[in-house]
């Protein structure tokens, strides 16, 4: 059964996705915000903001909660904060990361498999996970968001625009609004499972998807350059070093859910669509 109304803790691009689709069932969302400027945009289309931390937060009954806050070394935040108040919530959900999986060589990651992560970051969310799993959350592991104002079809025409090559290298990604419809059927659903890999179908190499995004807008795809040759930051080599294809099919199989972009070709027309619409 739907929640009474969305709090969103970190009300983000999928926060906002997700709100979207509730209030077209008549459910109001409400999250927080870490500053008045990032707090505009959703008013302007009749969202409610708080701003956390900083401000005192009274938690309604029912509501569902949608955690993306990112965690520290002691793990989630809002845990920390409200975990205690957990029950007064109808659902829990916390946006995790397939980067908890660390390097598979290029193989399957499964929900089920042990977790090995690489780097800081992914090691405070496996952390976060287990914090809000045992009251009883439901996590889901995104690999990279991309969506309308946010994908290759903006990257591409960047100046200084590159595609990076590593020979056998794949990622998977997801559409924002596949996100946000898991996590709409998430809510509805009366499932056992607790956690969900969220993606596309077809893993794929980063350079074919800039290629392809160069290729719809008409323009010469940028300058290929070998990743020992690219000079990357710390950041951009820990991303590289991991090499996995995430599968869907517990989320296909549990939540009844079928992504609207299986690809990222189909997920790119539709930005260069929206794009377009502005």
């Amino acid at each position: 059964m739907l929640p009474t109304q969305l709090l969103a803790f970190g009300f983000g691009y999928v926060a906002t996705e997700l709100a979207r689709i509730l209030k077209s069932d008549g459910i109001k969302s409400a999250g927080t915000v870490r500053s008045a400027a990032s707090a505009a945009p959703l008013l302007a289309d009749g969202f409610e903001t708080m701003l956390w931390p900083g401000t005192d937060i009274a938690l309604p009954d029912g509501a569902g909660w949608l955690i993306s806050v990112p965690p520290d070394e002691h793990g989630c935040p809002v845990f920390r904060a409200f975990g205690e108040q957990a029950s007064s919530a109808n659902w829990i959900g916390y946006l995790s990361t397939t980067g908890v999986y660390g390097d598979l060589g290029g193989r399957w990651a499964f929900e089920e498999m042990p977790l090995a992560p690489l780097s800081r970051e992914a090691t405070n969310r496996v952390r976060g996970e287990a914090q809000w799993l045992d009251v009883g959350a439901r996590v889901f592991r995104l690999p990279g968001i991309y969506g309308p104002g946010r994908s290759q079809i903006e990257r591409v025409r960047e100046p200084n625009a590159r595609r990076i090559v590593k020979s056998g290298q794949v990622f998977s990604r997801a559409h924002v609004s596949d996100i946000a419809s898991a996590l709409h059927l998430a809510m509805k659903e009366n499932t056992s499972a607790r956690i969900f890999n969220i993606c596309d179908d077809e893993p794929a190499p980063a350079d074919e998807v800039l290629a392809y995004a160069a290729g719809l807008l008409g323009i010469t795809p940028p300058p290929a350059v070998a990743i020992e040759d690219a000079g990357l930051s710390p950041a951009a080599q820990r991303f590289y070093a991991e090499c996995k294809r995430v599968s869907n099919a517990k989320a296909k199989a549990a939540l009844g859910w079928r992504p609207q972009f299986p690809t990222y070709r189909e997920g790119l027309r539709d930005c260069l669509q929206a794009a377009a619409s502005i």
